[in-house]
């Protein structure tokens, strides 16, 4: 075989065939999926820093929406922020990057003791993990065999899954403690919730750190027109897939990309070498990165372009808003229950009856108030609801095809949706709720899968900002309307959810 390849250059899917499956792509799914599962930590962090810091910031239900906005705010700057830099300067330093602010801006808003200096903290959080959660699939798709690829990419969905999991058993250890400090003034104050976040924010920093033990993708490094590089890159894969030398690696040369590279050809140096701190390099950049994104806007790629933009408003509009005030509406469940036992109620209803007077009454009310352990057994079960979709994905995605999971998913999460309206108790709020985060996960992760196989390597992680983009303004308008309805008329923002599910379905 290595007489054979050595006297013609190989296509980057043969390359990657020649290379074998196996220890490198294990521990890379490990790192990525870790990364996903970060992801899910990092976004949904806030929903239990909602009840659990309502007594220090003395926040309202208006307050909670702009909190649970502000890290949606930050991914809407940051998508594309970090998709540009990802096709500029590389998967990997990008995400190392990105990793990395988060977990240091995650551990400095756990000092934060005025209100809008923490909101302003959780927007860089938003900023940094969208650009960690946007690269961390095309990054890994780029290491993937053809035959492998797009299940590989399905599992990723396991590891989200993970992250949902993983966040109510860290807050139900940390919540609880009886942990306070302060000055005798109250001007200083650390709790149980900061202790908790701090937690939550250390997993970016550990990952930054395992990703400098990874290579840069190779298919982006041959559209920069750097094929030597990406060669010694597989011909390490080789060697710790198969166990063989370097050497023996039957890959001699790679093909060079067949698209165009215009700063290659006019400059002869590769885009990752200029500097984006240098005036002059920005100026070759910004040309660039703009016909990158013109190319997303192409006849060859509008409808794709513009299918992933509506399918990724429409299904994080509904998911990430619910998902973030899952605990907040399960926590007022439970103090109507108990104020009213044996009582039948609307999920709409309770929030009326348990906050009479939201804006006077609500910090007093609830201030100093312990979290309901159901409510932690509560988030918890809608992680363990997700392992049989997330299970289901990987297995079948070949047979079934990416296309029915995105259908079943939204037209069943858009009738649960309609459902959450007309629920009478906790139990029934509870089920639906645990359909609804399965359903909606497995949508979002089928997207990601299906984006790396709908755009060339020079526009993939563009594509995923741009669309990312989109999602991220849906999650923030959710936030802030369903912040701002939720004690007044919750009935309409659950009813735009499902209109949205159901409109996204029918684009299929």
């Amino acid at each position: 075989m290595s007489d054979i390849n050595s006297s013609f250059d190989i296509d980057y899917e043969q390359a990657l065939t020649l290379t074998g499956f196996g220890w490198f792509h294990y521990r890379l799914l490990a790192l990525c999926g870790l990364i996903y599962a970060n992801t899910a930590i990092g976004i949904t962090v806030m929903s239990f820093v909602l009840p659990s810091a309502t007594c220090d910031f003395r926040m309202t239900s208006e307050d909670k929406g702009w909190l649970t906005a502000a890290p949606m705010l930050g991914m809407v700057v940051g998508s594309y922020f970090w998709g540009c830099l990802a096709d500029t300067k590389g998967r990997r330093i990008v995400l190392i990057a990105a990793l990395l602010l988060d977990g240091i801006v995650g551990l400095l808003s756990t000092a934060a003791q005025i209100f809008p200096i923490f909101m302003f903290l959780r927007f860089i959080n938003g900023f940094a993990i969208t650009g960690a959660m946007g690269i961390c699939f095309p990054y890994l798709g780029e290491f993937q065999p053809t035959a492998y690829r797009e299940k590989i990419l399905c599992w990723m969905e396991l590891f989200w899954t993970l992250g949902i999991v993983v966040l109510p058993c860290i807050a139900w250890i940390v919540i609880p403690l009886p942990l306070h400090f302060g000055t005798p003034d109250g001007s200083v104050i650390f709790g149980s919730w900061n202790l908790f976040v701090a937690l939550c924010a250390i997993p970016s920093l550990l990952l930054g750190i395992w990703l400098l033990y990874f290579p840069e993708s190779p298919k982006f490094l041959i559209e920069c027109g750097e094929p030597a590089l990406a060669l010694e890159i597989l011909k390490d894969i080789y060697h710790i897939n198969t166990g063989y030398d370097r050497n023996e690696c039957p890959i001699r040369r790679l093909k060079e990309s067949d698209r165009s590279n215009t700063i290659m050809e006019t400059h002869n140096r590769s885009i990752r070498t200029f500097n984006i701190h240098d005036p002059k390099h920005m100026k070759i950049l910004l040309p660039e990165i703009w016909e990158q994104t013109k190319a997303l806007c192409s006849a060859e790629f509008r409808r794709n372009t513009a299918l992933a933009c509506v399918i990724q408003f429409g299904i994080t509009t509904s998911y990430y808003t619910l998902m973030i005030w899952f605990p907040e509406l399960f926590g007022r469940f439970e103090e109507y229950e108990k104020r009213y036992p044996n009582s039948a109620v609307s999920v709409c209803d309770v929030s009326s009856i348990v906050l009479q007077n939201v804006n006077d009454t609500l910090v007093d009310d609830f201030c100093g108030t312990v979290i309901d352990t159901k409510v932690y057994w509560h988030t918890l079960l809608l992680g363990i609801a997700c392992i049989p979709t997330s299970l289901w994905l990987p297995l079948c995605v070949h047979r079934l095809g990416a296309k029915f999971f995105l259908i079943f998913s939204l037209t069943v999460a858009g009738l649960v949706t309609v459902g959450l309206a007309y629920v009478g108790n906790s139990t029934q709020n509870l089920i639906l709720s645990c359909i609804f985060e399965a359903l909606t996960s497995m949508g979002i992760s089928t997207v990601y899968c299906v984006m790396v196989d709908l755009f060339p390597t020079n526009l993939r992680v563009m594509a995923a900002a741009f669309s990312l983009t989109f999602g991220r303004c849906g999650a923030l308008l959710g936030n802030l309307m369903f912040g701002f309805l939720v004690d007044l008329n919750c009935f309409v923002p659950i009813v735009l959810f499902s209109i949205m599910l159901f409109g996204t379905t029918a684009l299929q």
